[in-house]
């Protein structure tokens, strides 16, 4: 769709994709930080960048009503084929600065490696002004560069990545930082392999994959929150 910006891992890769996200974060650090703040009990949950709809069936366990945005076509047929047969989930294809929902009518909204590095990110935030409900919190999910053994591999891979200017750029915009570790644990070496390949360009992999043993990776994440 125009305005979107293509992502380099889930639009090449779905399936692959599917392994990765079968990996993060077994042991639910994330997810019980985000409770802790606002749990998705009866609320309406806005997953934007929703790909082909992972975390939605577990929002409809519990929320009210569950929107699904996702700017690739074929993703978001996935997301919808993925969540036929549960009544309070919708998948709409968008991008995050056109969000395809009322004005105040979203409680929880979720955004889980779609807003990598902040400056850009203004006309999707001006857009979660619009969506937010008074007193409705907004998640975004991404990557730590500053320690773990996946910042390290991210560094690398991004040397001119700034992780204090983002970090600068969501505390302007009022939102506040939970530092989290998580890990990727795979259930086989094949699939951290294939995942390893399609997170980084192929001299960074290659190095990962000839130095790294096992299955597990230690992987840090900030956790961006904020009421509105």
């Amino acid at each position: 769709m125009r305005g979107a910006t293509p992502s380099p891992n889930i639009w090449h890769s779905p399936r692959v994709y599917e392994l990765e996200n079968n990996a993060v974060d077994p042991d639910g650090v994330i997810d019980s930080t985000m409770r802790g703040i606002r749990c998705v009990d009866d609320a309406h949950v806005l997953d934007i960048g929703c790909g082909t709809g992972y975390h939605l069936p577990r929002f409809a366990e519990t929320a009210r009503r569950v929107t699904g945005v996702e700017p690739h076509a074929g993703l978001a047929d996935q997301a919808r084929a993925r969540t036929r047969g549960l009544s309070n989930v919708t998948v709409r294809t968008g991008v995050a600065q056109r969000l395809p929902v009322p004005d105040a009518s979203v409680e929880v909204a979720h955004a889980r490696w779609a807003y990598f590095f902040g400056r850009g990110s203004d006309p999707g935030l001006a857009e979660l002004r619009r969506v937010m409900r008074r007193g409705g919190v907004a998640f975004v999910i991404d990557n730590d560069a500053t320690r773990s053994t996946f910042g390290t591999w991210f560094r690398r891979f991004l040397p001119r990545y700034d992780p204090h200017d983002v970090e600068r750029f969501w505390q302007a915009r009022g939102f506040r930082r939970e530092p989290l570790t998580m890990r990727w644990l795979f259930e086989r070496r094949a699939d951290f392999e294939a995942v390893v390949r399609i997170e980084f360009p192929p001299k960074v992999a290659h190095e990962i994959i000839a130095t790294h043993p096992g299955v597990e990776v230690d992987y840090a994440v900030n956790l961006w929150w904020r009421e509105y």
